[in-house]
């Protein structure tokens, strides 16, 4: 039997390699609004988070998602967030 190759990535924060399940994944779309992506395979360019309280909160402080988007993120996408992460 063959064995499936797991997909990893890397938190953004804490520079992690996890499986793509196991993280988040934030878009920023092709017109240039910013999504949480809970599918995975949404147009853009994007950026993974652990599914965690503490990270998405880091990141919201340090602002990190938006260098790497390089567009201004919403509070509402923080907040969606971490929703999702509970």
């Amino acid at each position: 039997m063959k064995i499936r190759k797991i997909p990893m990535r890397t938190c953004v924060v804490t520079k992690e390699k996890c499986e793509k399940r196991d993280l988040l994944r934030i878009v920023r779309t092709p017109d240039g609004s910013v999504i949480v992506d809970l599918s995975g395979k949404a147009n853009g360019r994007g950026a993974y988070l652990k599914r965690s309280e503490d990270v998405i909160k880091q990141a919201e402080k340090t602002k990190i998602l938006e260098r790497i988007l390089e567009v201004q993120v919403p509070s509402c996408v923080y907040e969606e967030a971490l929703k999702c992460c509970k």
